[in-house]
């Protein structure tokens, strides 16, 4: 009994230490549970499980996997006493912290989607954490930006690892969410590059990264109604969620739904079996699309909508050029 009351006066203590707001016991945290390697993150997330952020295969027992944010879910063969939580209330301070500094912040802006990870205030070398000052986290901060909170409960709690997709990708324009780019190979897909989204299930929109979550986080294969300004027109559209086959740390072109997956200079790294009658290679680069020149993955997705019928795409091999023609 006295051992049982003592755990949890020094549980009670630990945690009242790490909301006192000046993250030094954060900073502690992480460098007592090694959340931070020399390229990688291996946070405890319970006691026998970690979230691993890395480029490569972890070398403990590998739980669940998500290509597309690079997160790995594994069994923690030396459990840390206080696992990091995930927190889901509104926070008023935050900080990145690592296992030497920790500075005070804010996010400039939140991820959108998998493709604009969010972006922090403060800058540290990476990989680090964001926390609020119980040391509960916030986001993990990569090279590419910040993965936020809401993916990583995301990724944890899901038993598959799938994301939503209804064919389009969105940005914040005048306080509007306007369609970027519509993907041509998805079926039966009613929007246009240019729509304002206005509601998704009924529910009014007011930014990208909302919209891209409530998408992203959707079931496969449910159906949600999608109300769009177009013009000056108001279009309400019933839509299946789709599998998101790219976006994060895979290509996302849109090609994906055909077979092909290029890297951020446009060289394939990919091909399926539905694709290699078209007898392409891995490297091959592509260097036009009907005619126009398209120099990375973002310009390449905006160009597709406009022929949604055929393409007419060039590669580059070993400095030959030659045509694919695709429908």
């Amino acid at each position: 009994m006295f051992f049982r009351l003592f755990v949890l006066a020094s549980s009670l203590f630990f945690n009242l230490y790490a909301c006192k707001g000046d993250y030094v016991s954060c900073i502690a945290k992480v460098k007592d549970s090694q959340a931070i390697q020399k390229n990688f993150l291996s946070i405890p997330i319970t006691k026998k499980r970690r979230l691993v952020y890395a480029k490569h295969l972890p070398k403990t027992k590998i739980l669940k996997y998500d290509p597309f944010l690079s997160l790995y879910l594994v069994e923690d063969k030396q459990p840390f006493q206080y696992p990091f939580d995930i927190n889901m209330r509104l926070q008023l301070t935050t900080a990145i912290v690592t296992d030497k500094v920790a500075k005070k912040g804010h996010f400039i802006h939140n991820e959108i989607g998998l493709n604009t990870l969010a972006r922090y205030s403060k800058k540290l070398a990476t990989p680090a954490l964001v926390t609020n000052s119980c040391c509960s986290l916030e986001g993990i901060v990569t090279q590419r930006g910040v993965i936020q909170k809401e993916y990583l409960k995301h990724f944890i709690e899901s038993k598959t690892v799938q994301y939503g997709d209804i064919g389009i990708r969105v940005r914040d324009k005048n306080g509007d969410v306007v369609v970027s780019a519509s993907d041509p190979f998805m079926k039966e897909n009613p929007f246009k590059k240019g729509d304002i989204i206005v509601a998704f299930d009924a529910k009014k929109i007011k930014s990208a990264a909302f919209l891209m979550r409530k998408i992203l986080f959707c079931k496969i294969n449910t159906k949600h109604s999608v109300k769009v300004k177009r013009g000056s027109k108001y279009i309400t559209y019933k839509v299946s969620i789709a599998k998101r086959l790219g976006g994060g740390a895979l290509s996302d072109t849109f090609f994906e739904r055909k077979g092909l997956y290029f890297d951020k200079r446009l060289s394939l790294v990919k091909i399926t079996p539905a694709f290699q009658k078209y007898g392409l290679h891995r490297g091959d680069r592509l260097i036009q699309i009907n005619g126009v020149l398209v120099k990375n993955q973002k310009e390449l997705r905006e160009h597709l909508e406009k022929f949604k019928n055929y393409s007419s795409l060039l590669f580059e091999r070993n400095g030959f050029e030659f045509f694919v023609n695709i429908k």
